[in-house]
């Protein structure tokens, strides 16, 4: 059986780290940065299904997280709106700021 990627403890860590780093952000985008970092979800759905958060509110953060330029839609399923996305280069650099 394979460890799980992180812990709750570890991501709401990462969580706040993040939030204190970029206030301007909730913490639900704040935890789909974290989330995308400890690799637990690249995608809206798989977010929303494993913080059981509802798919349109991860909809609307990841819209925001576009516009402040910290993440990159790669793909959008037309029919579920399934979205995945990565992190841009300023979210890479919000990212490398929580390992130090």
């Amino acid at each position: 059986m394979s460890e799980p990627a992180a812990d709750a403890e570890t991501f709401l860590a990462a969580t706040d780290t993040i939030a204190a780093l970029r206030p301007e952000l909730s913490l639900l985008e704040a935890g789909i940065l974290a989330g995308l970092h400890l690799a637990l979800a690249a995608d809206s759905r798989s977010f929303g299904r494993i913080f059981g958060v509802e798919h349109a509110l991860v909809l609307r953060a990841v819209e925001s997280l576009t516009t402040e330029t910290l993440i990159t839609v790669t793909a959008r399923d037309g029919r579920t709106q399934r979205t995945r996305y990565e992190a841009s280069p300023a979210g890479r650099a919000v990212l490398t700021a929580l390992a130090a």
